[in-house]
């Protein structure tokens, strides 16, 4: 059956392995357009990215006909070698072999939006291991039946 209209947000956060602090803010902004450029050839939408040291999160709207963990991959295995053969980091980049992703309603999308786009700022009061488990908190809070 074909989908006419689809509202299908995600968050998705990706972390280098071992979570090396190896994405530098000199190749941070082309990183994330290779990685925004992978997301459009795929029939979705990237609303926000931001590439931190040791992981990266983007907001994207995609297709019904693609899967949260086929898209993941696809950006996972795509922008590994992107990174590796421009030399974008020392040594061999890879991903960790798991990703988070989040679901995410429409009303929300500015929200995640500006927290994605605000990591910087973030990051100067959290580490990322302090980010993280408080995000799988609050969202696993918004699961529980009331």
């Amino acid at each position: 059956m074909k989908i006419e209209y689809n509202n299908l947000y995600t968050h998705f956060v990706m972390v280098t392995e071992k979570r090396q602090k190896i994405i530098s803010l000199q190749h941070r902004e082309r990183i994330e357009k290779y990685i925004t450029g992978i997301v459009n050839n795929n029939n979705c939408k990237m609303y926000a990215i931001y590439a931190n040291p040791e992981h990266v999160h983007y907001l994207i709207s995609r297709s019904p006909a693609i899967c949260e963990e086929h898209i993941a991959t696809v950006i996972a295995n795509s922008s590994a070698r992107f990174i590796n053969e421009n030399k974008l980091c020392q040594g061999e980049f890879t991903w960790q072999q798991s990703a988070s992703a989040f679901s995410v309603s429409k009303k929300d999308i500015d929200l995640i939006c500006q927290y994605i786009l605000n990591q910087p700022e973030h990051h100067r009061t959290k580490t990322f291991e302090e980010e993280y488990n408080e995000f799988l908190h609050e969202y696993q809070k918004t699961l529980k039946p009331k």
